[in-house]
């Protein structure tokens, strides 16, 4: 449960910064992002007390755990669209393109948060591996805010302070989290993360822009889903393990060196999604 140590980070953050323009301002947005993360978090701290405290080792089962997702999602789309933060178009990034999805938005955008938030918890196998590539992802979105804080500054400095609180609280769990760590983020860091690399995103605008600044997300939940569909029909494996991280530490490569290299691919595609805004 060292995925407290994150969320505290980010909750000094908003109730510091993002309240006051809640209360000041009457702008809800940085209210509905907050909740959401933490009622992502919420999820996994279930899990994990039910493996840990209770001594239970499933936990949740996939049908809880997904209905409790799916409930999560839908209603963080339905406040951030009552709000006007939100509409049902969709923008490609690199381009000026947007498509009006209209009713089937969201379908899709529920089933990408889901598939989102649990790629990311996947991606948590390896000592420091999700704590660094959302690092990474999120000095994007910090960037981009501090760039354009001059146009519509106090929506952007909002976005700064909760997206350095949160910076802070994984660079603080980093501390501890790098190989050989000392404490593990579980479900309940890793769920609040996969909540926060899907709504930040929603945030700005640029949803799709996760495809590839989360690539290694992507990339993690793509390889299971492969090596699963694989065995099932053919009976054969693809990898040596899923998720595919898994495959590369199988197949020799030290731990840091599987995170050094995830991270600097995540620092190369996030560097190329700056020109995506």
């Amino acid at each position: 449960m060292g995925g407290l140590f994150i969320i505290s980070g980010t909750l000094a953050a908003f109730l510091i910064f993002g309240l006051p323009v809640v209360i000041i301002k009457q702008s809800f947005a940085v209210l509905y992002i907050f909740i959401f993360m933490f009622l992502n978090g919420a999820i996994g701290f279930i899990d994990d007390y039910v493996k840990f405290v209770k001594k239970q080792n499933k936990g949740l089962n996939i049908i809880q755990k997904l209905i409790l997702q799916f409930a999560v999602a839908a209603s963080f789309l339905f406040a951030m669209a009552s709000g006007g933060h939100i509409t049902t178009s969709i923008r490609i990034p690199f381009t000026d393109v947007s498509y009006d999805l209209g009713m089937y938005y969201w379908l899709f955008s529920i089933l990408f948060i889901v598939y989102v938030v649990n790629s990311v918890n996947l991606t948590d196998g390896l000592d420091g591996l999700a704590g660094s590539v959302t690092l990474i992802y999120m000095i994007l979105f910090t960037a981009v805010a501090f760039t354009t804080l001059s146009e519509y500054s106090d929506a952007n400095l909002t976005k700064l302070t909760i997206l350095g609180g949160l910076c802070g609280g994984i660079i603080g769990f980093l501390c501890y989290n790098i190989y050989p760590a000392k404490i593990f983020m579980g479900d309940t860091g890793s769920l609040f993360l996969g909540g926060a690399v899907a709504g930040v995103a929603y945030w700005f605008g640029n949803p799709l822009i996760i495809i590839v600044a989360g690539f290694i997300f992507m990339l993690e939940s793509v390889s299971v889903v492969l090596q699963v569909a694989s065995f099932k029909i053919t009976g054969k494996r693809i990898f040596k393990m899923a998720p595919i991280h898994h495959h590369f530490e199988m197949s020799g490569w030290h731990e840091k060196k599987i995170v050094r290299i995830f991270a600097a691919v995540t620092a190369v595609l996030c560097a190329v999604s700056y020109l995506g805004f």
